[in-house]
């Protein structure tokens, strides 16, 4: 008998080119869309009347997947995994911005809802496998390796960093191996509906939103100050959520006369007196650190002993490599970078590579510069 996949399908051109080829390749396909946001209930929350901006590009996303499948010759079913992603997700994108940290909801997506809860749906289904159109690559010598794509531009391991071993057993990454140019040509010459379709970015359950306007209607702002590392106030903040470290854009810093043209940065911050730091220059002092401690830290294969390892890490997705040391102490997982880097940024993610091995990663707890606690 056929082996048995079942796909997310998004809407999206990497998706249905994941879906056409495990066809091609002779599985049993059967598509999944997943509805993770509830548009029609959040509307009087989001403040917007029209629902038209909220459902559409959801129910067009929907129809595109639809349209794929028929082309295809498969089914699709359509999945409510909304509350799953409120408890698991949702929550969480709220709680870190409370803290005054910068979340990223797309790798706890990966971890609760597309590696777990549809996992489990699709395991109902009678699947043998589940397929998403990451690019992304596992590997199976014994254990499982989570590798990078190889199209190294669109390489999604930052993203996928949080998922154990037993979650990769058994998915597969169709375009995992292929440039998205190729992905591209595939999706043309197979005359799939979405071949043109633009790609989506963005946290699904904002949309083309104003980010801050979005994030006030569920955490209300408190403003405070703006003021240099000397402690000269410079100007009010509109609430210490709408800040992340490295910022330029958006401070409302105009000329002082005590300073001089440089733009400011967002260089630290403090909840306990709700200030926010700013510096002049791109590369003040305090955007570079020398090492961070790490929490909720997930190791893929954990037979491998990372301690005194030499290895690389990134720290925003689509950052080039920078070369770190591992130290585990206490179960405690500290970076040590081989040189200061610039803004790295409590709530995100650090994510461990030795080559094209994946190999986890974590939260960032704390950032230190020498001896020092950033005040993050």
């Amino acid at each position: 008998m056929k082996k048995h996949v079942v796909i997310g399908m998004s809407g999206g051109v990497d998706s249905s080119v994941a879906a056409y080829l495990l066809k091609q390749q002779g599985y049993k396909v059967t598509g999944l869309f997943m509805l993770n946001w509830d548009s029609a209930a959040n509307q009087d929350i989001l403040g917007n009347p029209d629902l038209k901006n909220d459902i559409c590009p959801q129910e067009r996303d929907y129809q595109d997947a639809l349209n794929v499948a028929n082309h295809i010759g498969i089914p699709l079913e359509r999945v409510d995994f909304i509350e799953e992603y409120w408890n698991d997700v949702f929550t969480y994108f709220l709680d870190e911005y409370k803290k005054g940290r910068t979340p990223n909801p797309d790798i706890m997506c990966n971890k609760y809802i597309k590696f777990a809860t549809f996992a489990e749906h699709a395991e109902n289904l009678g699947a043998d496998y589940i397929a998403m159109g990451h690019y992304a690559r596992v590997r199976r010598n014994g254990n499982v390796e989570l590798l990078r794509g190889v199209d190294s531009n669109k390489d999604q391991t930052y993203f996928l960093s949080q998922l154990s071993e037993k979650q990769l057993e058994n998915v597969l990454f169709p375009i995992g191996d292929l440039p998205k140019k190729e992905v591209r040509r595939i999706a043309k010459d197979a005359d799939l509906p979405t071949a043109d379709k633009k790609d989506s970015t963005g946290i699904c359950f904002i949309g083309e939103r104003d980010f801050d306007k979005f994030l006030r209607n569920y955490l209300p702002a408190q403003s405070g100050d703006i003021r240099t590392t000397d402690g000269v106030k410079i100007g009010e903040h509109v609430g210490l959520m709408h800040y992340t470290i490295g910022q330029r854009k958006g401070l409302g810093i105009g000329g002082h006369q005590d300073f001089d043209n440089a733009p400011w940065f967002v260089v630290g911050k403090d909840l306990k007196s709700n200030t926010l730091y700013a510096g002049q220059g791109y590369h003040h002092e305090q955007l570079y650190s020398t090492h961070c401690l790490l929490e909720d830290v997930n190791i893929i294969d954990k037979t491998k002993d990372l301690n005194n390892v030499n290895l690389t890490a990134k720290f925003r997705y689509r950052q080039a490599d920078q070369a770190i040391k591992v130290k585990i102490e206490d179960n405690q997982y500290v970076l040590y970078f081989d040189a200061p880097i610039r803004a790295v940024t409590p709530g995100q993610a650090a994510v461990l590579y030795d080559g094209d091995v994946c190999l986890g990663g974590g939260l960032i707890k704390t950032v230190y510069k020498n001896d020092k606690i950033l005040p993050y």
